[in-house]
């Protein structure tokens, strides 16, 4: 274990705060309330499955919201690194000396251009497809939004904590109703009732890897957009249609990697949980993934749902790069005409 790890994580969550003071107010108010009590768990240790004590968490968010009024126009500190002060967007040049020595630190940009910032255990670390995937476990710093899974660069980032919190949160939605529907058949696939903890740490291996396979497409898919499609994300956000130009990025990533990796691997938990967690803006635009999984579900067979991926990869590609070509004011129409007239 590294000698300074103390230090470099009061550092790291430091900056972590200060994008939190700056950004949090970016979430809608149920949204907000979900990460809190989430962060909350995290920062008290707290398993996933008690019950959190909503006086204390009350008493929490107010000390915390005047933490950030204090440091939200502070500047972000540099990494103190035993080869000096870099930058804390210069995760390539701290890794090099974290990697080593078991930790792993991840710096980027985020939905609504957040900066995101984390320091962790490092669980593994492997080659894929000319990307370096780096596996943390425990998490000594983190923001809010502690996303699950992140490109940056050439590197993917997987953090086993935040995807088993991601899954858990998924879960408890489905329990408040308990629907027979793709949530119900995903976790149909794990043994929740005999151990519930076991069966959270299979699902989540399980959906790491449907993680990596995403970041992957999305790597695919900047080597096929170029930088622009950078630019042009940066100049939308926080319009109406970001939601859109994400989605249609990540169903090209899908198409390139996700739904192609999870047929191959005849991985139906994982299948089930892609469509049980197939968000409104590519429900909108992709309407036929839905028609092809309905189709597995009466028929037993993929062939479908291959299909969907081989033309969604022409599809989505082309959608890009006529969107690319456009002006900003045409491009916020296109944009909107991908969307059914319900959903304008």
């Amino acid at each position: 274990m590294m000698r300074n790890l103390q230090r470099l994580a009061a550092t790291v969550q430091r900056n972590c705060d200060i994008s939190d003071a700056r950004y949090a107010g970016d979430y809608g108010l149920c949204t907000f309330l979900l990460k809190m009590r989430e962060y909350y768990r995290w920062e008290n240790d707290l398993p996933l499955s008690r019950t959190l004590p909503k006086h204390e968490i009350g008493d929490w968010l107010a000390t915390r919201e005047q933490m950030w009024d204090r440091i939200e126009a502070d500047a972000f500190a540099p990494l103190p690194l035993a080869c000096g002060a870099l930058d804390p967007f210069d995760a390539v040049a701290a890794n090099r000396e974290l990697v080593p020595q078991g930790c792993v630190y991840g710096a980027g940009y985020g939905r609504f251009h957040k900066p995101v910032f984390f320091l962790g255990r490092l669980l593994r670390a492997e080659q894929r497809a000319r990307y370096t995937v780096l596996v943390s476990s425990c998490e000594y710093a983190r923001e809010l939004a502690a996303p699950p899974a992140m490109l940056q660069r050439r590197t993917i980032f997987v953090r086993l904590e935040s995807v088993r919190r991601y899954l858990w949160e998924k879960i408890e939605e489905w329990q408040w109703r308990k629907q027979d529907n793709a949530m119900a058949r995903a976790l149909a696939g794990y043994d929740f009732m005999t151990d519930t903890e076991a069966a959270l740490q299979r699902m989540a291996d399980n959906e790491m890897e449907t993680m990596i396979l995403h970041e992957l497409g999305e790597a695919m898919a900047g080597e096929l957009l170029g930088e622009a499609w950078g630019a042009m994300a940066l100049q939308l956000a926080r319009t109406r249609s970001e939601p859109v130009a994400r989605a249609v990025r990540d169903l090209l990533a899908d198409c390139l990697s996700t739904l192609p990796g999870l047929l191959e691997r005849a991985n139906l938990p994982a299948l089930h949980f892609h469509f049980a967690t197939f968000d409104a803006p590519r429900r909108q635009l992709f309407p036929q993934a839905l028609e092809a999984y309905g189709h597995l579900l009466r028929h037993g067979t993929v062939d479908r749902l291959w299909q969907v991926a081989r033309d969604g990869k022409e599809r989505w590609l082309a959608t890009a790069r006529e969107l690319l070509a456009l002006n900003p004011a045409a491009r916020e129409a296109a944009m909107q005409a991908l969307l059914p007239p319900s959903a304008r």
